[in-house]
């Protein structure tokens, strides 16, 4: 029985409605009843708050299913409870003696360098690791065969062993067995390193590993005065400390204030993994929500829809004596049931992700991933979809109340509803407004989360704009004589016509797709061709303090006409500034990759290439005063620093004083010989330290470049060789797996968009019908009728591309020329396929939904006219 033949039969039983409570009661009763005739015209609304829920449920559950595995595997990532580290030199007997007294200590010495094979014939680059007979303290080392450490890394028959990442012997075209050269030393490759239960507390590896002892490190000569290695010391504390780790780290500072310590416990194992998968899940999240506030148009085009269709039942509430107030009752309990029944199926679809992902991450990421559900982001998820059902399903609610049942029973389509109550709309902005606070608060990175809320809010503003002008020029423009092309024209500007719906639906997300297909593509240029052009064809490390003059003859044989450059370098980590320690400052967090670790400096008595003076004056020649240092501009303002201000730098143990004298504006792109502090000699007189060279071939090629790698390797054996075009491919790979997971993000934002759009022709049918009718009773053809519709959706999905073009191109060129600094080219590529799709989407929907219209038989549409 429907709800127009209960009404009244509701009204005979009188269920006494006396307070609000029976009210409330009585509506419940009422909405279920209606509920029976089932999903009918809500299947869009559904889909819209699946797929928002969904989205953010699953980001959220997967990042939180990282980082939980990161926190419970802790000791056995970082490789210890606590893991102090030094650079460029080891701990003296004294710190020895402190760290021994803490309990069992591994040590361990990380550098990057080349290994060879033993005719010369060939070479790569390779992240060293020597390690000690205490090595992994936690966590298993697997290697193929599966012998003990011992056996792989001694010395037997005056050679040491080592272990290798599969990739080593796959670049050099070895199998295990084989013998190669590191610095001066003959190694014997004796297994395979399978897994490495530290990894991913040394960072990011840009080269496959070598694991071998301490001993047989020393045989190779590689570590000398000044060379770029990184000392660490990892200990298991004794069971009677071992929850003092936090206070064991705080004593240590203490204790050794200028020892250089760079100290993290088991609750920060891997803090740059931890702080980029808080980032990316921030963004998706952040994108998901976008597809929720978009799905949110569909929500109230749906109830729109749906509460047109229930013109006659509305009619019949208020005749019998209904309130306002309980029509939007009755209403908002069905809208907000299916609301909770899409809300069930996202989080069902959003708790299933961890265990569906949980594999494929294990092969990215070596944490062993232990899949769960997460009640607390699937809570988040499910407020989220809530709030945005309720504040879009408002806007529809609120036109209904007021209108009188004399105005609901004449059928003049869907334009019929009156303005709705400004408390409707109050409560529609409050609810907005709580989202954005809500995605506020649990962002990271507030700045970026505000600046993506206000960014989406203008853009929900411009796109409005933007139909409002379509509708203009429509209007405005001059009389054709062709009909389909009038009609579309005036359908376009009509009262309760699609235009606004569909701009909106559409224009967010192919602007999106616009926005990160072009910055992508910039990316992938600029790193593959643009960067490749400006930058040198090698970096060359660890050139010794005697051997600078012999190594720049040896690249005048081998690269004649070569351009060298050359400049000294030192470790030094910044833990002071302004005499305040930077471990208890507030950094802002564009600028605290400055202060993270220890960073590559110089010294210099005149500017460097590829800088200019911003601010402050250069030093003489010959100074000899207090130490002074020259900052990177950039990196100082997001600091706060200015000319005059002090900061301290750890370097081989010693803490150093100096004071600003000028910023530097560095051409960081050009991949040249570059440094954030360049000090005056006088700074680091007497230091023991390395050199770090580039060199340009003008005339190179691959021939050329490996004539210069097989010459230098050989020659200088402890000096490292990076060719800048394999650095390039390195992280045009990691770009390309980053960007697949945001196109895959922006496609969730996409399919909302399609399934608002589709929402929103569907609805606008009912209207359509009655034009169908008219028309065709005053002698239209079927033909003409779809030339007409064919020709609206055409203009629309037209107009609808040429913005997101636009305005994606715009909001590309922001990001790529003024965030990134980096040349904008735009795709064309991209302009082409966004206007393809969006008038395929707009055309092939939109004739979908009106084929049936155009089936209508007029008797019945005319008798409700």
């Amino acid at each position: 029985m429907s709800a127009v033949e209960s009404a009244p039969a509701a009204a005979r039983v009188r269920p006494e409605p006396v307070g609000r409570g029976g009210r409330l009661a009585l509506a419940f009763r009422f909405a279920l009843r209606e509920m029976r005739g089932g999903l009918s015209g809500f299947y869009i609304f559904l889909a819209c708050i699946t797929l928002g829920v969904a989205a953010i449920a699953a980001v959220n559950s997967v990042a939180t299913m990282m980082t939980t595995g990161i926190a419970e595997q802790g000791r056995s990532i970082l490789g210890g409870d606590l893991r102090f580290e030094l650079t460029q030199r080891q701990a003296t007997p004294a710190e020895m003696q402190y760290l021994e007294g803490l309990g069992t200590v591994a040590r361990s010495a990380d550098l990057r360098s080349m290994v060879r094979l033993t005719d010369g014939s060939d070479q790569s680059l390779t992240e060293v690791k020597a390690v000690d007979g205490a090595y992994p303290l936690y966590g298993t080392l697997e290697t193929t065969p599966d012998a003990p450490l011992a056996t792989l890394l001694g010395e037997r028959d005056g050679r040491f062993g080592a272990v290798a990442a599969p990739e080593l012997f796959d670049r050099l075209g070895i199998e295990p067995g084989a013998r190669v050269r590191l610095g001066d030393a003959e190694i014997e490759l004796r297994g395979v390193l399978d897994r490495e239960p530290d990894v991913l507390s040394d960072g990011f590896n840009f080269a496959p590993r070598l694991m071998l002892s301490l001993d047989g490190l020393a045989a190779s000569g590689l570590v000398q005065p000044g060379s770029l290695v990184e000392y660490q010391y990892k200990v298991r504390l004794a069971p009677d400390r071992a929850g003092e780790a936090e206070a064991i780290m705080t004593a240590a500072n203490e204790q050794y204030p200028e020892a250089g310590f760079s100290i993290r416990t088991s609750a920060e194992a891997a803090p740059s993994l931890q702080r980029n998968i808080e980032r990316f899940s921030q963004f998706l999240t952040l994108v998901g929500l976008t597809a929720l506030i978009v799905g949110g148009v569909g929500v109230a085009n749906a109830v729109n829809a749906y509460l047109d269709s229930k013109r006659p039942v509305i009619a019949t509430f208020k005749s019998l004596g209904a309130g306002g107030n309980f029509v939007v009752a009755v209403y908002l309990i069905q809208i907000m049931t299916l609301a909770a029944l899409g809300i069930v199926i996202g989080l069902v679809l959003g708790a299933i992700a961890p265990f569906v992902t949980a594999q494929f991450l294990e092969s990215v990421i070596p944490v062993a991933a232990s899949a769960s559900v997460y009640p607390l982001d699937l809570a988040l998820a499910a407020l989220f979809g809530a709030l945005t059902a309720l504040a879009f399903a408002l806007l529809p609610l609120g036109r209904t109340r007021d209108v009188a049942a004399t105005a609901l029973f004449r059928e003049a389509g869907t334009a019929g509803f009156s303005r709705m109550r400004w408390s409707y709309l109050a409560a529609a902005l409050g609810l907005a407004a709580l989202i954005g606070l809500l995605a506020l608060v649990m962002a990271g990175d507030k700045r970026v989360a505000l600046v993506f809320l206000i960014g989406t809010a203008a853009a929900f503003l411009i796109l409005r704009f933007v139909a409002i002008g379509i509708e203009w020029l429509a209007a405005r423009a001059p009389r054709v004589r062709s009909t389909p092309l009038r009609l579309a024209l005036g359908n376009i500007h009509r009262p309760g016509s699609l235009t606004g719906s569909v701009v909106l639906s559409l224009g967010l997300g192919l602007t999106l797709l616009v926005t990160l297909a072009t910055i992508d593509y910039d990316l992938r240029r600029e790193i593959g061709s643009g960067m490749a052009s400006r930058a040198p064809d090698f970096f060359f490390v660890d050139i010794q303090n005697g051997e600078v003059d012999a190594f720049r003859k040896t690249i005048e044989s081998l690269a004649p006409g070569a351009t060298l450059d050359a400049a000294p370098m030192l470790r030094g980590r910044i833990t002071r500034l302004n005499d305040e320690d930077v471990a208890t400052m507030e950094i802002p967090p564009e600028g605290g990759w400055v202060l993270r670790g220890d960073r590559g400096i110089t010294y210099a008595t005149t500017l460097p290439e590829n800088s200019t003076i911003s601010d402050g004056e250069w030093w003489p020649a010959d100074y000899d005063g207090e130490p002074l240092v020259s900052f990177s501009a950039e990196e100082g303002g997001e600091l706060g620093l200015s000319v005059g201000d002090t900061l301290t730098v750890n370097v081989l143990g010693r803490n150093i004083t100096a004071r600003i004298a000028n910023f530097r504006s560095v051409e960081w792109e050009s991949l040249s010989i570059n440094f954030v502090m360049v000090f005056s000699p006088n700074a680091f007189a007497g230091a023991p330290h390395s050199w770090l060279a580039t060199l340009a071939m003008p005339e190179g090629g691959e021939a050329a470049e490996k004539a210069v790698l097989n010459g230098v390797t050989n020659a200088f054996p402890s000096v490292t060789s990076v060719r800048v075009k394999d650095a390039l491919d390195a992280v045009n790979g990691l770009i390309a797996q980053l960007a697949l997971a945001i196109r895959v993000a922006a496609a969730v934002a996409l399919v909302a968009s399609v399934l608002v759009l589709s929402g929103a022709l569907a609805a606008g049918n009912r209207g359509r019908v009655h034009d169908a009718v008219v028309l065709k009773t005053l002698g239209a053809t079927r033909m003409t009728l779809i030339r007409a519709f064919a020709t609206e959706y055409l203009l629309l999905g037209l107009a609808t591309g040429l913005f997101a073009i636009a305005a994606g191109a715009l909001a590309a060129w922001f990001v790529v020329a003024q965030i990134m600094q980096l040349p904008y080219v735009f795709d064309w590529t991209v302009a082409l396929t966004t206007l393809v799709v969006s008038l395929v989407l707009t055309v092939g929907f939109g004739l979908a939904g009106t084929w049936r219209v155009l089936g209508q038989k007029a008797a019945p549409v005319l008798r409700n006219l």
